[in-house]
């Protein structure tokens, strides 16, 4: 079933303005019902703000009633309202303007939404791991100047992308606490590339003063001239 327009938003702001049931949100959104419920209990995006998928055209509030009465009916989304989404594979391209702020937005994400993989950061930010590790482990070359920035405010990923992959980590962690999927199964985000260094990510070479001759450091003395 297609999902809605940032999924985990949506499902925030059904959690607080229905009486839809944790399974009815959970398939509408694309999630699992026990994401839904950390919602509830204010456990799971509590920095994501709602969204309203009545007044953006994805759902209406007959929809809603029909399956506030009836909890084993499940919410119809209205396909004409949601456009094609395309995925592509390897790291989000950063324009040149925001890539001296991805150390900020990494930083943000560590900080706050520890449970995203560093493959899913790396698509996120468009960097690659080795920057990441270094910003985690403070060996970073700028690290004295790197402060924590949401990359939704700083324009280097949107909500939407943000919401999906925080869902998609939740949603794996609840499988690995349940047994049904190892702790280390691969990341199917992970690639290659995303091992190699970051050729953004160096620091700058300090400019080196031409080194004076041997003649120029001597002075002249005025006395041996004259004789």
């Amino acid at each position: 079933m297609t999902q809605p327009l940032m999924p985990l938003a949506t499902a925030v702001w059904l959690v607080d303005n229905t009486s839809l049931t944790f399974e009815q949100i959970a398939e509408f959104c694309g999630l699992h019902a026990l994401e839904v419920q950390g919602i509830a209990d204010e456990q799971v995006a509590m920095h994501i703000v709602g969204l309203d998928p009545v007044a953006n055209g994805q759902l209406t509030w007959e929809e809603i009633e029909r399956c506030q009465k009836d909890s084993n009916a499940r919410l119809k989304l209205r396909q004409d309202e949601v456009p094609a989404r395309t995925r592509s594979r390897g790291p989000r391209y950063t324009p040149v303007s925001k890539r001296q702020d991805r150390p900020d937005a990494i930083a943000w994400l560590l900080r706050y939404h520890p449970e995203l993989s560093d493959a899913q950061l790396c698509k996120l930010i468009g960097t690659t791991k080795p920057t990441i590790a270094s910003i985690r482990e403070r060996s970073h070359w700028n690290i004295a100047n790197i402060k924590p920035r949401d990359p939704v405010s700083l324009g280097i990923c949107k909500q939407r992308d943000l919401d999906e992959a925080v869902a998609r980590a939740v949603a794996k962690a609840e499988r690995v606490k349940a047994g049904a999927e190892p702790a280390n199964a691969p990341d199917p985000e992970d690639t290659p590339d995303l091992d190699l260094p970051d050729p953004d990510d160096v620091a700058p070479e300090a400019s080196e003063e031409p080194e004076a001759s041997a003649d120029s450091e001597v002075s002249e003395d005025p006395e041996d001239k004259a004789s």
